[in-house]
């Protein structure tokens, strides 16, 4: 059964269409990602800009193609932390289904996590069993703690990378008293997760979405994205300290030349940096292992056990 999954984020659109057959991992038929900002200024306005919501509907049309043309048999499409929180939704999703025919769904938070933790168990190596999951996206980051025989653990902190550049990092390069109330705000969040989270003493550090994906490409000097390269790679803590030390030297312009930094996130690879930074230091982590699989692979996945029960 081919089957095609859209995750519309706050900063990147992803589409995966992909083969799907009981008891067997996806096979990827056709994929796209795309950094297209859908919540710029919402974090001031709490809407969605016009402009912003014509960037997703003409790639939505575009992926709408793809779709028809690999005849997927099922199609689901989420929207995360911009759509959920913007007071025009309603009115932007209705656009959206006239335009271009998908129906969205948006999701929570909690939702978010679930899905993500499909995508992300689906692709660990063997022997991971307890794990702390980190998705750190454009509005929002969800903390996701798994371990056998109990029912996941699930926090989601209105905090990402866009929202945390327009909310304090103002100026390019950020000054140090910007950097430092971004520190402290994350690390907070960081505090405030680990008191749902509980103990997380044995649990496999794993990171995965755009931010964690794009700085272990950068760690390794990548002149292009390559997945099998990226999945499962340990990011060390003391390299995203390099790294960040790197991105701050840097002006948004200058960063364009940097190897491994996706087009698009020049500015808010800043916000990232630091939130997965204090987020490994306040929670005491060392390593991180980065998964290239998340949200877009599970919406899939969860499509797939959706159509199983119905059948």
């Amino acid at each position: 059964m081919v089957l095609a999954g859209i995750d519309i984020g706050t900063l990147t659109c992803r589409l995966l269409i992909a083969e799907w057959q009981s008891g067997r991992p996806l096979v990827e038929v056709h994929s796209d990602r795309r950094v297209l900002r859908l919540g710029e200024g919402l974090d001031h306005s709490r809407k969605l800009s016009p402009a912003a919501v014509q960037r997703v509907i003409e790639v939505l049309r575009e992926w709408k193609g793809q779709v028809t043309t690999h005849r997927a048999e099922a199609v689901a499409v989420v929207a995360t932390s911009a759509v959920r929180e913007a007071s025009n939704r309603e009115a932007v999703l209705d656009l959206v289904r006239r335009e271009t025919g998908f129906t969205v769904e948006i999701i929570s938070g909690e939702e978010e996590a679930r899905r993500t933790l499909l995508g992300i168990r689906s692709g660990l190596p063997v022997g991971v069993a307890k794990m702390l999951g980190l998705d750190i996206g454009g509005g929002s980051t969800e903390f996701i703690l798994d371990q056998p025989g109990r029912t996941p653990i699930v926090c989601s902190k209105e905090i990402g990378v866009v929202r945390l550049t327009e909310r304090l990092l103002l100026h390019d390069p950020p000054t140090v008293d910007e950097l430092q109330a971004a520190r402290d705000l994350v690390q907070q969040i960081a505090q405030d997760a680990r008191l749902t989270l509980g103990d997380l003493a044995g649990a496999t550090f794993v990171g995965t979405a755009g931010t964690i994906t794009t700085l272990a490409a950068m760690a390794q000097k990548l002149p292009a994205y390559v997945g099998s390269r990226i999945h499962n790679y340990r990011l060390e803590l003391e390299t995203i300290k390099g790294l960040e030390t790197d991105i701050l030297s840097h002006t948004k312009a200058q960063r364009e030349g940097l190897l491994g930094l996706e087009l698009g996130r020049e500015d808010v690879i800043v916000a990232g940096t630091i939130i997965l930074r204090g987020v490994m230091e306040t929670l005491g982590f060392r390593t991180c292992l980065v998964s290239d699989l998340g949200l877009r692979e599970g919406v899939l996945l969860d499509l797939a056990a959706q159509l199983s029960r119905s059948s």
